[in-house]
């Protein structure tokens, strides 16, 4: 036995901080036989415990294998910046792997966002974006030829923003974007390293530099990795 728990605290919570104290993120946590016998406490205590960390998000079960400490999600507000400005101010270090980056007539769908002539051409820049090392999204932009020449000569595993700004004079201030949940395709999930059962966030955005149409790019991010926050005011609600 390890321990025995006492106190006037309830021993489903003294067993629930003592779990969190021991837990490493990725790691299974001592089966429920275990923690009923290393803290002296019921089976029932410990599934009260370790259930209300499920819930809370803090631990996660998984069939056939036990039941593992959830890695933090990191958090973003929904905002106006470059993916690497983002994972810096949430405490990550990111890095970027470019896959694919050719000039090409772009779908329908894309030279009618960008505003492009049925023959023009546009950057197809697909990159794999990391934080701490760990694969945190695909994304796939494309940006008009014509705005922004030579483009395949620059370094584009730092912020693309900050080289359209720097090199173009191309400041990206204004975007519009949709966000919804998609199953994983069999290429994202082995890109991201995404367990089978994990969805993906979708971020799909249109940007504009004083009114001149400059991206259309599509991200699907790992939904166990990644949180949005939005501040909600009710000052703005007439319904």
């Amino acid at each position: 036995m390890v321990a025995t728990l006492t106190g006037a605290t309830p021993k489903h919570q003294q067993l629930r901080a003592l779990i969190l104290g021991m837990a490493t993120p990725g790691q299974a946590i001592p089966s429920e036989r275990q923690l009923s016998a290393d803290y002296g406490v019921s089976r029932a205590t410990v599934r009260a415990a370790v259930g209300g960390l499920v819930a809370d998000g803090m631990l996660e079960r998984v069939q056939g294998l036990g039941t593992f400490a959830v890695r933090p999600r990191l958090e973003s507000h929904l905002h106006l910046a470059s993916f690497t400005d983002d994972m810096r101010r949430r405490g990550a270090t990111p890095s970027t792997r470019v896959l694919t980056l050719a000039a090409h007539v772009p779908p329908p769908e894309v030279a009618s966002a960008l505003v492009l002539g049925a023959r023009e051409r546009a950057w197809q820049v697909e990159r794999l974006r990391l934080a701490d090392d760990e694969p945190m999204a695909l994304e796939t932009g494309w940006y008009p030829e014509a705005l922004f020449p030579d483009l395949d000569a620059h370094d584009l595993t730092d912020s693309l923003y900050r080289l359209l700004a720097d090199q173009y004079g191309r400041v990206i201030d204004a975007a519009a974007q949709t966000l919804w949940a998609q199953t994983p395709t069999p290429r994202l999930v082995e890109l991201l390293a995404l367990p089978d059962t994990t969805p993906t966030l979708v971020f799909q955005r249109r940007s504009t530099a004083q009114g001149v149409p400059v991206e259309h790019v599509t991200s699907y991010y790992r939904g166990d990795r990644y949180r949005i926050h939005m501040d909600l005011d009710g000052r703005r609600f007439h319904s």
